[in-house]
């Protein structure tokens, strides 16, 4: 079921999505040749106890899952697109690694979620072109994330956009609605056709995460329950931010 968040809800998410964004953000600058990836983990964990809020993911279980999420962070590297995990068998980052940080926090109860894609060191120009196009792709979303429109709009805005560089565009994961739970309706794909899927309507709260790759978009699940990879091991790059359909269109809320 969709949800409409109150006012007072939209106002602990705004915060709680700041502080997201700054947590995020400190951990992005940690990323360099040989920090290892439960470090990265460790250190997030730490600024969100620091300012008295909540991991959303760990020990989470999403449906379908066999086991809770171990870790505060998901960590996906190189082929990897989502929910790598940092802590079970800890990775040492490499110059030219392409790394996606994807991180949820409880704060007062509600949830925000956001993600970012970075470079180890100096990367290579087809990674650096695909995390610029990955990123704006999300803005591009946002920007059709308005009352009236539906998600399908959403999603055909970033198929279009993505398509002309070539890039694979993930089909099996999406955005989705977010607030009260991790997951919420309704579902966001970042693929589709414009005037389809569920009206936005103000106060909706929803977490749009286009994710491309380099290569084909298929993708499978690794070993540890988890992690998405891409099956013919072409790299992969996810931003995302969680929204608020306003009554003129979308605030970010995940950004200082």
């Amino acid at each position: 079921m969709v949800t409409i968040k109150t006012k007072k809800d939209i106002e602990i998410l705004r915060r709680g999505g700041k502080r997201l964004a700054a947590i995020l953000q400190a951990v992005a600058y940690e990323v360099k040749p040989g920090v290892t990836t439960d470090y990265l983990n460790t250190f997030a964990q730490k600024l969100i106890e620091a300012g008295g809020d909540t991991s959303a993911f760990l020990n989470y279980q999403p449906k379908g899952a066999n086991r809770p999420y171990p870790a505060s962070l998901c960590v996906s590297i190189n082929d990897e697109v989502v929910h790598g995990i940092p802590n079970e068998k800890p990775r040492k980052l490499k110059e030219g690694d392409v790394v996606s940080l994807d991180l949820g926090l409880i704060h007062k109860k509600l949830i925000t979620d956001h993600a970012t894609t970075v470079g180890v060191g100096k990367i290579s120009p087809e990674a650096q072109k695909l995390l610029e196009v990955t990123k704006k792709a999300l803005e591009i979303g946002i920007a059709a994330a308005k009352p009236g429109q539906r998600t399908g709009d959403i999603g055909h805005a970033i198929e279009t956009y993505v398509r002309k560089f070539g890039f694979g565009i993930i089909e099996e994961l999406a955005g989705h609605g977010v607030g009260y739970a991790v997951h919420e309706d309704p579902f966001v794909p970042n693929y589709g056709n414009a005037g389809e899927g569920v009206v936005l309507k103000p106060g909706m709260v929803i977490a749009i995460e286009p994710m491309c790759t380099l290569g084909s978009p298929a993708v499978k699940i690794a070993r540890d329950g988890y992690t998405f990879k891409t099956k013919d091991k072409s790299l992969a790059a996810h931003f995302e931010h969680t929204i608020v359909i306003t009554e003129t269109g979308a605030e970010i809320l995940t950004q200082i």
